[in-house]
């Protein structure tokens, strides 16, 4: 079982026609709530919540310009912990996060003033927008908006699980549970918890999302559109005379150049921020162009979503079927934790060479070359097994992505990289050794896949150098796209 139509005996068609995600009770999966889908959808549930969040931020403003919070305001007003009973984020192991604590406050509350400026008296955009504090160089990063979003919605997202479970659910398979954080009491100025009959499994409640709220790898609104296509952005801005100032103060923080050659991307980025800096209002044109575009943010919204189910649902789940098929897979006794996770390397390494596996990697014929995806696939096969998997400790030393461990005598570190990697080298000569000192074993495997044979040849060629060709810890797969079909394959 890895998914919540698995645990709860469902049939997915239930979910898809509720228009909920069907998540990952094994592992948080890589999406996260948008809060720009809220203000660009045409449902009055959703506009009503982004109108409910820009209240909130006017309260947070108001009080921000009495002065300096204390440390209790901005743990009451600022502080949350993840919502990890939503299964989303970037957790490699389980769905743990570290939520939004002091920092996160601190550097919100202190610049309120600046981010929001135009907060419910815009000019520019049509409204505020909760994401605009990531598009300043203040410490505040997409995982702050997003857990800052799923937690100022969260009354809305246990409503809706709510009003699933109650209809599809057994009374066994749900437990009525006192939620802290729902809603805001403006007049006691402190967040109020409310009671729930939610889905519950292994100690937990859970939440489902509406995919329609969902994306990947970035808001709508994010800092890196908005300096990648600063130029542009730039171009757009109305007032000409403020666009030539933009242009001419951007051009004065590039240092000269001899002719033809251009600027580095660290010359570009310095002088982008500085621009910034001089114009924040180069910031509210950006968001003007995001609002003009809402229906290419829904329309990019699901092709990420249906992207992530395509290859951690619907791909993963056609190869667990086959594990269990062919290897019995699932059934394995107990081994030393090497021979164990080696095995289980050389399973996946077997149906993606050999039983199309390969397409878990690949969207719309091109290749996806995310080491996180291959590490996310290869902890959802380890479900059904008394080791323990897990990610490490940094130990100072940096993390390693799993360790698998039976008692603290029987460790193997698991790492996985792409053969395009540019670090791939350094990693098998030093790293590798580095951390099986800091996490006291000295065994280890190392997974390198590739997508062509000049991929392939770069990996050789490295093995090679470091006099590793044979070593039965480090292996290879190939997840090239030009095999045979593994159904023509007799």
């Amino acid at each position: 079982m890895v998914y919540f139509s698995d645990y709860f005996n469902l049939d997915e068609q239930l979910l898809e026609d509720y228009g909920a995600f069907n998540i990952s009770l094994i592992n948080d999966l890589p999406l996260f709530i948008d809060p720009f889908l809220l203000f660009g959808s045409n449902k009055n549930e959703y506009q009503k919540l982004h109108s409910d969040i820009i209240k909130y931020l006017t309260f947070l403003k108001n009080k921000s310009k009495t002065g300096s919070l204390s440390n209790a305001n901005i743990k009451s007003w600022y502080k949350f912990s993840e919502v990890k009973q939503n299964w989303f984020g970037y957790s490699l192991v389980g769905n743990g996060g570290s939520g939004l604590g002091k920092k996160f406050g601190k550097a919100m509350s202190a610049n309120m003033h600046i981010v929001y400026d135009d907060l419910n008296n815009e000019k520019v955009t049509v409204s505020s927008h909760l994401e605009k504090a990531g598009l300043f160089q203040i410490g505040v990063g997409k995982d702050n908006i997003s857990d800052f979003t799923c937690n100022l919605i969260k009354g809305y997202i246990a409503e809706y699980t709510e009003k699933f479970a109650l209809k599809h659910l057994e009374s066994q398979q749900v437990k009525v549970i006192m939620v802290d954080k729902i809603y805001f009491d403006y007049t006691l100025e402190k967040w109020m918890p409310k009671q729930f009959t939610l889905p519950f499994i292994n100690g937990d409640f859970v939440f489902l999302t509406p995919k329609d709220l969902l994306t990947k790898d970035d808001n709508w609104i994010n800092s890196n559109d908005l300096r990648g296509n600063f130029e542009s952005i730039c171009t757009a801005v109305p007032n000409d005379q403020l666009r030539s100032e933009i242009h001419n103060y951007f051009r004065s923080k590039i240092p000269p150049k001899p002719k033809k050659k251009r600027p580095s991307q660290k010359e570009l980025t310095f002088a982008i921020n500085e621009t910034i800096k001089q114009f924040p209002e180069i910031l509210k044109y950006y968001i003007k162009l995001k609002e003009e575009n809402k229906v290419g943010a829904k329309h990019i919204s699901q092709e990420k979503v249906e992207e992530v189910e395509n290859i951690f649902i619907k791909n993963v789940s056609t190869l667990i079927g086959e594990l269990i098929k062919q290897t019995k897979f699932y059934q394995i006794n107990p081994k030393g934790s090497f021979k164990e996770a080696l095995e289980r390397v050389e399973f996946l390494k077997d149906v993606i060479e050999n039983k199309d596996g390969y397409r878990l990697f690949y969207s719309k014929g091109k290749a996806i070359k995310r080491e996180a995806d291959l590490q996310i696939i290869y902890r959802l096969t380890w479900h059904a097994t008394p080791f323990d998997v897990n990610r490490e400790v940094n130990n100072g030393r940096g993390p390693v992505d799993y360790t698998v461990s039976n008692g603290s005598k029987d460790k193997t570190l698991v790492e996985f990289k792409l053969a395009s990697n540019s670090k791939l080298k350094m990693n098998l000569k030093n790293q590798v050794g580095v951390y099986e000192a800091a996490n006291n074993t000295s065994k280890s495997i190392k997974v390198i896949m590739y997508f062509d044979l000049v991929e392939l040849a770069k990996v050789n060629n490295i093995l090679k150098e470091l006099e590793l060709e044979n070593n039965p810890s480090i292996v290879l797969i190939d997840a090239c796209n030009n095999k045979p079909s593994g159904s023509n394959v007799k």
